[in-house]
């Protein structure tokens, strides 16, 4: 029996891979390192993955425990069977939050990467580490960043970005001493495309919950050239179908992709598609950038109104475009491309709609 160490579950990403690890065979099974605090909710994930397939039955089990801790959290005698038992780590574990605090995210993103390469190197049979990055390693590199590219003098637009990069930088040091590693770098992940499903309302959703609390023609504040800027935004399906299927190959072993749109849009034409999806008619404002992020955190009563943190206002003037080379070519033939944007945008807007109680918080 394969044993497969999941961290990040019952998460966005991790919830829709376990099941795929699971349909590569009968001989895979699942250990989920779990939080003590998500322990409930990985209980009940875990159990409706079992009833939708009763295939998976008894082949997902969980484990708490801590990956910013030495040993993940758990007993030295946990460690030791455990680590003679996985042959392969999916690592999806961070802290998502664009206004998280540096220490809390050298915490969870360095240092908890770090003792999951630590683990994976005390495997003797171990075969990968699926690494799960981000495309926003590259911070504020104006221009073209590529896949074989991560080191570039680059600054960061917060501390999510540049501990994300920090913690890539640490995994392909292993890498290149030998520990077998897939790095997979999504853009802005939204729903499913098809049923706009989705854990959290983050990125995009601040603009469509906006311009929905607003009447039929709603104002829309805009940020630097919108003709130039683009926003890479991916749908969670194209992720996970890319991860599911690059993992299992034996030629992605030592390959970093960057699951981006090769086409997005600029944020006019997002825009444009965003009124056509919510039924607006925008009246677009053009502010300075500072003006706009200083009105959020320091007037009173606009991050009320807009309920968009200022954070998320400099990806509205992110100067860098994604190179997906290696994920065009790796994945050609079998039909896992990015749908366009406008194509599915109005199935995110129904799920909006009808699931006002979704958060915006990051699972920390």
């Amino acid at each position: 029996m394969s044993k497969v160490l999941f961290t990040g579950f019952p998460g966005f990403l991790g919830s829709e891979l376990v099941p795929r690890v699971l349909a590569r065979g009968a001989g895979h099974e699942v250990v989920c390192l779990v939080q003590a605090k998500f322990a409930e909710l990985a209980r009940r994930r875990a159990a409706e993955i079992e009833a939708r397939d009763p295939a998976f039955a008894g082949r997902i089990s969980l484990l708490e425990g801590d990956i910013t801790q030495p040993g993940l959290g758990l007993l030295p005698e946990q460690v030791a069977r455990l680590a003679g038992e996985v042959r392969e780590i999916f690592h999806l574990a961070a802290v998502y939050d664009l206004s998280v605090k540096r220490e809390l995210a050298v915490k969870v993103n360095v240092h908890g990467t770090r003792q999951i390469l630590d683990f994976a190197e005390r495997c003797p049979a171990f075969e990968r580490l699926q690494y799960v990055s981000t495309c926003y390693v590259s911070g504020r590199y104006p221009g073209i960043f590529a896949e074989d590219d991560l080191v570039k003098g680059q600054t960061f637009n917060n501390f999510y970005e540049e501990t994300k990069y920090l913690a890539e930088v640490e995994v392909q040091e292993r890498m290149g001493r030998g520990l077998p590693v897939t790095v997979y770098r999504p853009a802005i992940v939204v729903g499913d495309s098809r049923s706009g499903s989705t854990q959290k309302y983050d990125g995009p959703y601040y603009v469509l919950r906006w311009l929905l609390r607003q009447p039929i023609l709603a104002l829309m504040p805009t940020i630097g050239d919108t003709h130039r800027t683009r926003l890479n935004v991916v749908p969670r399906e194209f992720v996970v179908d890319a991860i599911a299927h690059l993992s299992a190959r034996p030629e992605s072993a030592g390959r970093v992709y960057q699951l981006a749109d090769p086409e997005p849009l600029t944020i006019d034409e997002l825009l444009d598609a965003m009124g056509k999806a919510t039924h607006r008619v925008m009246l677009r404002l053009p502010l300075p950038l500072g003006l706009a992020k200083a009105a959020i955190d320091h007037v009173p009563g606009v991050y009320a109104l807009l309920q968009i943190p200022a954070s998320a206002i400099d990806y509205f003037v992110h100067p860098t475009y994604y190179a997906t080379s290696h994920t065009r070519a790796d994945l050609a033939g079998t039909g896992i491309a990015v749908p366009p944007l406008p194509s599915y945008l109005a199935n995110l807007v129904a799920f909006v709609r009808a699931h006002p109680e979704i958060p915006s918080d990051a699972m920390v």
